[in-house]
């Protein structure tokens, strides 16, 4: 496409020379030179007129562009991936056994098989049962008649799931052989309970009872590795602040008592199943109040059970920490990483579901865009290794169920004439497990979007262990919103419909290759003449916040940052995000080694949402950017980037 170059001034002290590259409009992009690598576009729309629907491919061009522009950084690496998916539950699997067989080879590969289907690479796999049971009665792997224990654990037998569970499971690991298995218990066995039941209830303060239970969960790895299906994560308790569940298995168990159990369970496991990795807490992003509420008086509602754990004895067998989507927030998950950034995070459940009055279109709809902003690219942007929902597959009316959840929905529904309808989890999932292949590092990438919703463009990155790239990219507005992509110099230009979910792929170029690396800013600092939001938001990394003036632009106003020391750079990225026309309509940036003395680096006409300065070799402490022009647009920086 057209680049215009401008010529900046410069002091004479400062030496330098500086060229700035502006983007042209958006219909001056340029066609595609031959070696030029495409973009692969698959897309799924909130009316169900295209379900994970390939679209034609889009090549990269030379250039820049003005629309809103998603910078995909593969020189940013964050956490492994080990995959996306469900969970196979006793409701799940007798439903699946009880297809046609031709009906559920077909199911069985839409789901798993990762050409035929999506791909699902991650299976969360309850430890008995839970409230997605299909028998008229809960149990466990260790059932004795009340008033009996069984120490010895004679009685443990997987039977149950030998019946249709581990046939499934065997099936799914043929037809994704990276497929990744977690283990959940939501009670142990009743006889080893304060209640004796398996609905509520602790487990008794006993050292025996805690051996007992380390070696009931050892057993059961043991015994499904030799059924063909070897669990690779573990976790002791699911929900461990759910006190009071309603009506199927659960356990309240405190930090104190999850700390014992694993104190236990670490050596015996490393002994018998070095490859099964011990994950923490297992429940909501935030406790929830009720389970606060409940908590018994004088005792502590653990509301850092995260945090307690890991900083407790059971941190040295722990791999990291399970999340679920219930209550708070993804953001949550980055906290905890950032106070313990050698443990990793696993998000392991959330159902979509629905209110009693709401039409399958209205379900469908909701899903799709909550799922999408707030685990597809939310969990995923906030260190998740894993996205999983809960069942893989539900009757239209959310059953089977034996307590608990009767509004919860699969990523496949059995309809009532027996067919099997992929429902709008199997695609939120599966925009990530068809193409987000285990092993996948996430690379930075500049989003817009908010799990909270502001109608924006927000989007979520990979690099494959094949060097390919997947790009997911939700259009969180009701309307229809076009932005560009841009990797290195190259990008493309795009529009999604309302509500959109897309994912993009391609293969690793040379010519998509980035020539310059990032410069981190931790520790900068920012402040401006407008104090309508705060100056920090323009270098807090984070394109969906920003620092705005709150008035129209007119001359002489500024962000000014301190970036803690004398750094070198030869770009500066001045990205005004996702709030179109918020852009600087003239500008000029100066900078200072001791914020006394200022040079001009560069100034010029701004055209579009993403304006990068390319200077040559240019240092500096302090650097400033001053609004030149005048329109009636407020001006916002979403981001300030440098990059060397």
């Amino acid at each position: 496409m057209r680049t215009t170059r401008l010529a900046a001034a410069t002091a004479a002290s400062a030496a330098l020379a500086v060229v700035v590259a502006m983007a042209t409009p958006a219909a001056a992009h340029g066609r595609p030179a031959p070696h030029d690598p495409q973009a692969q576009v698959w897309v799924t729309t909130v009316d169900r007129a295209e379900l994970l629907h390939q679209r034609a491919p889009v090549p990269f061009e030379a250039g820049t562009s003005d629309l809103t522009t998603i910078v995909v950084d593969p020189t940013q690496r964050f956490q492994t991936v080990d995959g996306f998916g469900a969970s196979i539950t006793d409701s799940s699997a007798s439903l699946l056994a009880a297809l046609p067989r031709a009906e559920r080879e077909a199911t069985m590969a839409k789901l798993f098989d990762p050409r035929r289907g999506i791909g699902v690479s991650f299976l969360r796999q309850p430890v008995g049962s839970s409230d997605f049971t299909a028998a008229n009665q809960h149990y466990t792997f260790d059932d004795v008649a009340p008033g009996h224990t069984d120490f010895p654990l004679e009685h443990f037998s997987i039977a149950h799931d030998e019946k249709q569970v581990l046939p499934l499971l065997r099936q799914a690991k043929r037809l994704n052989p990276e497929l990744t298995v977690l283990a959940t218990p939501w009670s142990p066995p009743a006889w080893m309970k304060t209640t004796d039941s398996l609905v509520g209830g602790r487990l008794k303060d006993d050292p025996a009872v805690y051996d007992a239970y380390a070696r009931y969960l050892v057993k059961f790895v043991q015994a499904y590795a030799r059924a063909g299906v070897p669990v690779d994560y573990l976790t002791v308790q699911n929900e461990p602040q759910n006190r009071t569940p309603s009506g199927y298995p659960g356990t309240d168990m405190p930090v104190a008592q999850q700390i014992k159990v694993i104190d236990a369970l670490g050596p015996l496991l490393k002994k018998a199943s070095p490859r099964t990795r011990i994950l923490g807490y297992d429940h909501n992003w935030q406790t929830h109040p009720n389970d606060a509420a409940n908590t018994p008086p004088g005792e502590d509602p653990g509301t850092d059970y995260p945090y307690q754990l890991l900083d407790s004895s059971a941190s040295r067998w722990l791999a990291g920490t399970a999340y679920h989507c219930y209550y708070g927030d993804p953001s949550a998950q980055t906290a905890l990483h950032d106070a313990y950034p050698n443990k990793g995070i696993w998000f392991t459940e959330c159902s979509g579901s629905h209110g009693a009055t709401d039409t399958p279109e209205q379900i469908f709809r909701g899903t799709l865009t909550w799922h999408a902003r707030t685990l597809t690219i939310g969990a995923t942007r906030n260190w998740a290794k894993s996205v999983v929902n809960w069942n893989i597959a539900l009757r239209e009316d959310g059953g089977p169920h034996l307590g608990g959840c009767d509004t919860c929905t699969g990523l496949v529904t059995v309809t009532d004439d027996g067919s099997v309808r992929p429902d709008a989890e199997y695609y939120t999932i599966g925009h990530l497990s068809k193409f987000v292949k285990p092993g996948a590092v996430r690379i930075g990438s500049t989003s817009f979007g908010t799990t909270g919703w502001n109608g924006q463009i927000m989007d979520v990155a990979f690099r494959n262990p094949d060097g390919s790239t997947a790009l997911v990219v939700h259009n969180e507005n009701d309307d229809p919103r076009s932005f560009a992509v841009q990797v290195g110099n190259r990008s493309f230009e795009y529009t999604l419909p309302g509500g959109a979910l897309a994912t993009f792929t391609w293969p690793a170029s040379h010519a998509l290759r980035p020539a310059l690396h990032q410069v981190p800013l931790t520790g900068a600092t920012a402040t401006a003449s407008h104090a309508a939001s705060d100056a920090a938001l323009a270098v807090d990394g984070d394109a969906s916040t920003r620092w705005s003036s709150g008035t129209a632009q007119a001359p002489g106003q500024y962000v000014q940052v301190d970036l803690g020391r004398v750094t070198p750079f030869r770009q500066v990225a001045i990205d005004s995000g996702d709030n179109l026309g918020d852009y600087a309509r003239a500008w000029t940036l100066t900078a200072s080694r001791d914020g006394r003395t200022w040079h001009t680096l560069a100034s010029g006409s701004g055209t579009g949402q993403l304006t990068q300065v390319d200077v040559r070799h240019a240092t500096a402490r302090y650097l400033r950017v001053t609004s030149t022009g005048t329109t009636g647009s407020w001006w916002s920086l979403a981001d300030l980037r440098l990059y060397h």
